[in-house]
């Protein structure tokens, strides 16, 4: 029987399906009548780099939603009896290496030998169908892999004895915006339909990544053990690193980096990335634009990518490829498209992105277009169609960039 499981791939190598998980909740809107924005609405964080904060916030302890764990009939008292260690620390997942067939501790071992890695652990990772829905899933020995993970979901020892145990952790995102319930169970096809319980929403920290089990469930539903590594080290030796780790990895496997530097913008404007930096034409942004105001009033549906329904970065991905302009799919890989913008020059086609996730207060959750004069389109969550709402610079907002035609196309194939 074929298993039901499509290879999470990255850096645009590995035939399979790119990972087309996104969403959201809005950013909460104040006040009837916006005004365009300068720079004294702006708060002290908008001027800064827009990245994907994949390791969580350190000091961020926000409660977690974990189900009780009682032991299903599926894993029995063997696997509830499995014990987690305590959590020793958080380490940024910055790069991933996969494959399409398991990796041998070779392999491992070579790319824990170079220069500057500071940890590197070995998973597994694949899309799988839950409910229907193609996800990527990450199977993982929850006593070494939880340090990689966002803080309040690293600090779980529920999430993680729950997964241990044969259940399955969703996204905060996946779980609320799917209406999945707590304790309940979803539908998994792997080598045959399974269900597992939903033991816990919280985000891993890994873009994309919507759901973790352990690695002998991985295994049971037909994931490749072990074909997948993830490496912490310092961020500003990521490029080269990727690089170096090209050179030790076999043939048909990939490593794409996890985050990106962004120049800090200087007071005199945008700064545009290292090699300079190239805009959308007027004729490109007057497409976008017309494009996404031509889908208010479509519904919001969790990973829906147009032309009838869209989730928040699906409406990004739609609009600027009707310009002809390539993009990532998920919001947190958006957010490297492009040199970051202080508010105060914003200009219409420019994205704002948002911390909406409260068991990841440092990720990019939520993405929406600036239109110009205090005005910004958004597809928010479920049981609201895509609208054009006062934009919001509050709390929740993480910053703006200015979409690089090259640059999106570039990240965009990195994932393909």
């Amino acid at each position: 029987m074929p298993v039901l499981v499509s290879l999470l791939v990255v850096a645009g190598t590995v035939a399979g399906v790119v990972l087309a998980t996104a969403g959201g909740k809005p950013a909460s809107q104040a006040g009837p009548h916006p005004v365009a924005p300068d720079a004294r609405r702006a708060p002290a964080s908008s001027a800064a780099p827009v990245v994907p904060l994949l390791g969580g916030n350190v000091e961020a302890r926000r409660a977690v939603p974990v189900a009780r764990v009682s032991p299903s009939a599926s894993t029995g008292a063997a696997a509830s009896a499995v014990k987690v260690a305590p959590l020793r620390g958080l380490r940024q997942a910055d790069l991933l290496v996969v494959a399409p067939f398991s990796l041998s501790r070779q392999v491992l071992a070579a790319v824990s030998r170079q220069p500057e890695v500071t940890s590197a652990d070995q998973i597994e990772a694949a899309k799988v169908k839950i409910n229907g829905t193609y996800t990527a899933v990450l199977g993982v020995d929850p006593s070494t892999f939880r340090g990689y993970a966002a803080g309040p979901t690293a600090a779980s020892d529920p999430l993680w004895q729950g997964v241990a145990s044969g259940g399955v952790a969703v996204s905060y995102t996946m779980g609320t915006l799917d209406r999945l319930s707590l304790g309940g169970g979803i539908t998994v096809a792997g080598l045959r339909p399974e269900s597992l319980r939903v033991v816990a929403f919280g985000t891993v920290g890994i873009g994309g990544v919507d759901a973790v089990v352990s690695d002998l469930t991985a295994r049971s539903l037909g994931m490749p053990a072990g074909n997948a590594i993830v490496i912490s080290a310092p961020p500003a030796s990521v490029a080269s690193l990727a690089s170096r780790i090209k050179g030790v990895i076999p043939r048909g496997a990939a490593v794409e980096p996890l985050v990106t530097l962004v120049t800090q913008p200087s007071a005199a404007g945008v700064t545009l990335p290292a090699g300079g930096g190239e805009a959308l034409t007027a004729a490109q942004l007057t497409t976008a634009l017309r494009a996404a105001e031509s889908r208010q009033g479509l519904p919001y549906v969790w990973g829906a990518a147009g032309p009838g329904s869209f989730d928040c970065s699906g409406l990004v991905q739609w609009t600027f490829a009707q310009a002809g302009v390539r993009m990532p799919r998920v919001a947190a890989d958006q957010a490297r498209t492009g040199p970051s913008v202080p508010v105060s020059q914003l200009e219409p086609g420019d994205l704002l992105f948002y911390h909406t996730d409260p068991t990841a207060p440092g990720y990019i959750s939520h993405v929406a277009i600036y239109l110009g004069n205090g005005w910004m389109i958004q597809a928010p969550q479920p049981g609201l169609s895509v609208q054009v709402v006062p934009a919001n610079f509050g709390s929740e907002f993480a910053g703006a960039i200015r979409v690089d035609p090259p640059l999106a196309a570039e990240v965009a194939a990195g994932l393909a």
